[in-house]
């Protein structure tokens, strides 16, 4: 699958031909994870394609041809690779992937021009559908629900920046942000992969969810992780989002309860052993076992719409060990 992703991903960006030799297309590629930092060819920092590979799954699962459903999964691909270009401006992180990123190398006005590019042919890649047989209507209905998402998105990043300026931020409100980010992306594999391949209305619906709840489950075991994982396993401290005084679930659950953690945020310095005194008092607020309860939650949410669906075939076994893979990850 993953071979055939990147080369409709290629044709829409223009990677072939003299097009390729353009800064203008260069810097896509190199986001891209097809050009290095000289601007040779490389292949080992594209990311993994998660969202891509649930697509065309979902679309397998439901009896249609993924190959039908290529163009759907590279503009979903494609989604995501604007949102983290203007992400990277937004949070002023100057590296992804263990690379420089866009605006670290070309600057913030040609990487904000780069994002509104890729964010344009996200578009051009959706309507290839209609060179892969999918019916006109079926189509119209795809980009409608894709330019849902992407509302979803910017409403989903407003609310996250605005967070950081905000002291009470409660529970509910940020597994709504959550639900506007990382899930709205994933729903739409889901969805569109089975509208695409020919499933009904009730069929997709239950896809739609399955990747929706995988999303908000895999984002709050990120925070879990984030808190209290493995340091080998997530590849970095477990300390840094406390240090960055991240709003992530158990924190804000931690904060409704605990006065004495409140008046610890509310210190505009990170004195010495802060992050030891944050994770007890979110120990002591049971603040790992609520997250970890909401994750278990969205998780059984998810197999059971999964389930639902009735997938079938090969496609429905690969994708309850995506599931599990995304789910289970190390604490």
């Amino acid at each position: 699958m993953l071979p055939l992703v990147e080369q409709e991903m290629k044709e829409v960006l223009n990677a072939r031909g003299g097009a390729s030799s353009d800064l203008f297309y260069q810097m896509l590629h190199y986001h891209m994870g097809w050009l290095d930092e000289e601007l040779n060819s490389t292949s080992s920092n594209g990311g993994k394609r998660i969202r891509p590979v649930l697509s065309l799954l979902c679309a397998a699962a439901v009896g249609g041809s993924w190959h039908n459903a290529l163009p759907a999964a590279a503009a979903i691909e494609l989604l995501h690779n604007f949102t983290l270009i203007h992400d990277d401006i937004q949070d002023a992180s100057p590296t992804r992937r263990g690379r420089p990123t866009v605006w670290k190398l070309w600057g913030i006005p040609q990487a904000i021009n780069t994002g509104d590019c890729m964010f344009a042919l996200a578009h051009t890649a959706l309507y290839r559908l209609e060179q892969h047989d999918v019916p006109a209507d079926i189509v119209v209905r795809a980009a409608q629900r894709f330019d849902d998402t992407c509302l979803a998105l910017t409403l989903g990043q407003y609310r996250d920046m605005n967070f950081e300026t905000q002291m009470h931020v409660s529970v509910d409100d940020y597994l709504e942000m959550i639900g506007g980010k990382t899930a709205a992306l994933l729903a739409l594999c889901g969805e569109l992969g089975a509208l695409v391949a020919g499933a009904d209305d009730n069929t997709v619906a239950h896809y739609a969810s399955f990747a929706r709840d995988l999303g908000v489950a895999f984002q709050v075991m990120d925070d879990i992780l984030g808190i209290w994982g493995d340091e080998d396993a997530i590849g970095k401290s477990a300390a840094t989002d406390i240090e960055a005084r991240k709003k992530s679930l158990p924190v804000l659950y931690g904060l409704e309860r605990s006065a004495e953690l409140q008046d610890l945020y509310a210190t505009p310095d990170n004195h010495e052993g802060f992050v030891a005194d944050v994770v007890q008092l979110l120990n002591e607020a049971s603040a790992h076992e609520f997250a970890h309860e909401q994750a278990e939650k969205y998780s059984q949410s998810a197999l059971n719409h999964l389930q639902a669906a009735r997938p079938s075939g090969e496609a429905a076994v690969a994708l309850r060990e995506l599931a599990d893979k995304l789910l289970t990850r190390h604490y």
